[in-house]
This record gives structure tokens, sequence and C-alpha cells, in this order.
């Protein structure tokens, strides 16, 4: 996965036949945060939406705003 930061790893399986998760998770210090998990619906391609990696986009944002805040 591209364009979501360094650490931002994306994990992939499979359930049945035709259903995915992917979850996006961030090592931030020693702390783990798994920034969203979701059922991938889409029957054409691989891709993630752009709406999901905005929202991951969006909750990575907010972890580091919330540690900086806390340093």
């Amino acid at each position: 996965m591209t364009g979501l930061g360094a650490g931002v790893l994306e994990i992939v399986t499979d359930h049945d036949t035709d259903t995915y998760r992917a979850v996006y998770a961030v090592k931030l210090g020693d702390d783990l945060y798994v920034l969203h998990a979701f059922k991938k619906k889409s029957k054409t391609g691989k891709k993630t939406p752009k709406s999901e990696t905005d929202l991951v986009k969006r909750r990575l944002k907010q972890v580091k705003e919330q540690l900086r805040k806390k340093a």
C-alpha cells in the first residue's frame, strides 16, 4: 500500500470465496494502532476504495495529534 505513510500496513485475508477483509495498522512507539478494518465489497478490481484510504489517513492524523499532545 502506498501513500499512507511509513509504517502503515495493510493486512488482507480471504474469508469464504468472495469476501475480503483489510486491516490498516501503524506502530507508533511501543503501541500498535488499528486505524480501520472493513469488509471489501467491490466485485470489480482489488484496489481499495478512495473513501476507505481517506478514512485511514484521517485516523492516522488524529492518532499522531493525540500523541503529540501527550508528549
